[in-house]
């Protein structure tokens, strides 16, 4: 007696149809590239305005990346996290006027450590303030998204009104450090020295963040945490404690890409992270809550679309990613690569 065939798919077919839908988010960016090459048509001016739109979109990302753990691992709807990112900028750039000497030197060595010490300064100060953000603010509606909406927002502006407090009501404007003004000339294009320090720190961080959650245990109890809390907790780890270390790392982040936007604007205010939480509230529903990968994805979408629309039909530009969401969330409800929790 023969065995009847066997019609279903196979494993090897499965497995490619899978693999085909998990690339198919990274292919959008270089889709978008070439896209955008052919629409502009002058090499030049494509390769200015993609230089300019992957520095944007790496600063997006480090905002963005802070508040995907929070939101994903949390479930911490943190409207407060653009609060961290206007106090990061305000004590970044306090640091870079204090050290004037070195900023305005010739010196790119200099100048690179006046950068790195305003970085450390803002995380240390965000990470503390978003440490004491979460014991005090965020702790008592853990698990109830329109209290924590309620009182994030009024966190947020508390810390807006400290800031105007300590710093004052008025914008602040500042020159970037001496070697990192003017712009170099490449295939005919100028590219801004800050964009391509941008796009590098925002590309280290992106492969740091990566290596941490893929071959460290901690990164395993996180990406765990976020499948499944109560088995990580089942097995004797202290989420909890996680949460807040999460919590703190995320604060951190936004007060790097405070930073970085501040000396990418020259220009600081009170409300600017505010301004900001638009674009990165956009960029984490576009990657998928949790989603490292997918908030990278995100984030050079909407850097690199900005741009182009800006320079095609200017007038477009205001709902570009209104209109990129809204096709994505089409496509993908979950996001590009949606973290998914067991139940």
């Amino acid at each position: 007696m023969t065995d009847a065939p066997d019609h279903r798919p196979t494993m090897a077919g499965i497995t490619i149809v899978d693999r085909m839908a998990q690339a198919m988010p990274v292919l959008l960016v270089p889709i978008l590239l070439v896209l955008g090459f052919l629409a502009i048509g002058n090499p030049s001016s494509w390769l200015t305005l993609t230089v300019s739109g992957l520095a944007m979109g790496m600063m997006i990302f480090i905002m963005a990346s802070g508040l995907t753990l929070v939101f994903g691992l949390m479930d911490v709807i943190n409207f407060g996290h653009g609060a961290f990112i206007s106090v990061g900028a305000f004590v970044g750039i306090s640091v870079v006027l204090g050290l004037s000497q070195w900023a305005q030197a010739p010196s790119l060595v200099l100048n690179l450590c006046v950068v790195l010490l305003a970085v450390l300064a803002a995380m240390v100060v965000t990470g503390l303030l978003g440490w004491a953000f979460e014991r005090v603010i965020v702790k008592p509606v853990y698990g109830a998204h329109l209290k924590q909406i309620l009182v994030t927002v009024g966190g947020l502006i508390v810390i807006e009104q400290l800031i105007h407090v300590i710093w004052g009501p008025d914008e602040i404007f500042f020159a970037r450090p001496e070697t990192l003004k003017g712009a170099v000339t490449f295939w005919g294009a100028a590219l801004e020295k800050y964009r391509l320090l941008a796009v590098a720190i925002g590309l280290v961080l992106f492969i740091a963040m990566r290596m941490v959650f893929r071959r460290t245990k901690i990164g395993l109890i996180v990406r765990a945490g976020v499948e499944n809390g109560e088995m990580v907790e089942a097995l004797g780890y202290r989420l909890r404690l996680v949460f807040v270390g999460v919590f703190i790392a995320g604060s951190a982040l936004a007060g790097l890409g405070g930073v970085m936007w501040g000396l990418y604007q020259e220009v600081i205010t009170a409300g600017m992270g505010e301004e900001m939480m638009i674009l990165v509230f956009i960029v984490v529903i576009i990657g998928g809550l949790g989603s490292v990968e997918g908030a990278f994805i995100g984030a050079l979408m909407v850097g690199l679309l900005q741009n182009y629309i800006a320079f095609l039909e200017p007038k477009l530009a205001l709902i570009s990613n209104i209109g990129l969401m809204t096709a994505i969330l089409m496509w993908r409800p979950q996001g590009m690569k949606p973290v998914v929790k067991a139940k």
